[in-house]
């Protein structure tokens, strides 16, 4: 008997979703940073055992859209609470505020898809606090499984993995067993550059910069990667590249260094910044860079 199934997890930001798929999957698929709106694109990771296969997808917080590519990643957020076979629907101990995702807890009750609850960060929490948390989450989704964790000290992931089991339909695997994601070697090359640019630039820069892949040659030795970072305004542009191009030089070492870690091989890594006026709220552009697929 197999089973096989699409486990999405789905949360607000910074509640440490991308953390916790990578820690289930075994890779550092998703990029983390302490910014909210770091995981933009949903994301695939697939774990295979001799008689299951769990897809599971991170994707975007949740959020109230301010431009189109906002709007995009909670297009992303919606299809993930539709084709689950299972949701993972992740807080933390911190988090106050469930107001907000009000319609999506709604979704979660009335629909027949299982829920599990993961109170994730709760090895910065106390055991009074947690219970009641706990109770909070039981109030809140009767039907749910309530499982406390922490994702980055890998506590209790093998709670999520055993109910998760229990609750995976039957049925064939869905790819290949060997498929670790459904994302080519140029996503992630973009994806490590980004991660670069959300932990060395503050304000709106982050959340201006598109990454677009130019060539990638790949070799037995050696990778060969051109990368264009465009940016929404001349001003942008300045910014990324710092004074006699030095941010613009650390961004590209460090990418590199985690490229090459990631690949276990050598990279020649080329940066270039350009300025595409608008770009987050441009359908064509969101199409190019993958953000839509429906035009």
């Amino acid at each position: 008997m197999h089973r096989s199934g699409f486990v999405n997890i789905i949360g607000n930001p910074n509640v440490g979703k991308s953390t916790l798929m990578n820690a289930l999957v075994g890779e550092n698929l998703s990029i983390i940073t302490s910014k909210a709106q770091t995981t933009r694109h949903r994301i695939m990771g697939i774990v295979n055992g001799e008689d299951f296969q769990i897809v599971y997808s991170d994707t975007p917080g949740i959020l109230k859209p301010k431009y189109r590519l906002q709007n995009a990643m909670m297009d992303f957020v919606k299809g993930a609470l539709s084709d689950a076979d299972i949701i993972l629907y992740v807080t933390d101990t911190v988090e106050k505020d469930t107001e907000r995702n009000a319609d999506v807890l709604e979704i979660l009750k009335e629909n027949q898809i299982p829920v599990i609850v993961i109170v994730n960060k709760i090895d910065i929490s106390n055991q009074k606090a947690l219970e009641e948390i706990v109770e909070k989450w039981h109030e809140l989704l009767p039907k749910a499984k309530i499982i406390p964790t922490s994702a980055k000290e890998k506590f209790n992931l093998g709670a999520i993995l055993s109910n998760i089991l229990e609750l995976l339909p039957q049925g064939e695997p869905f790819y290949p067993k060997d498929t670790l994601t459904d994302k080519t070697l140029r996503f992630f090359a973009s994806e490590i550059i980004r991660e670069k640019i959300m932990t060395q630039y503050n304000k709106e820069i982050p959340y201006c910069c598109q990454i677009e892949i130019e060539s990638y040659k790949e070799s037995e030795n050696m990778d060969r990667i051109s990368a264009t970072i465009y940016v929404a305004r001349d001003s942008q542009k300045a910014i990324v590249i710092g004074q006699k191009g030095m941010k613009i030089k650390e961004v590209g070492r460090l990418a590199r260094l985690d490229m090459e870690e990631f690949l276990q091989k050598k990279v020649f890594l080329e940066l270039y910044v350009k300025v595409l006026p608008d770009w987050r709220d441009s359908d064509k552009e969101l199409k190019r860079f993958g953000y839509r697929q429906d035009q």
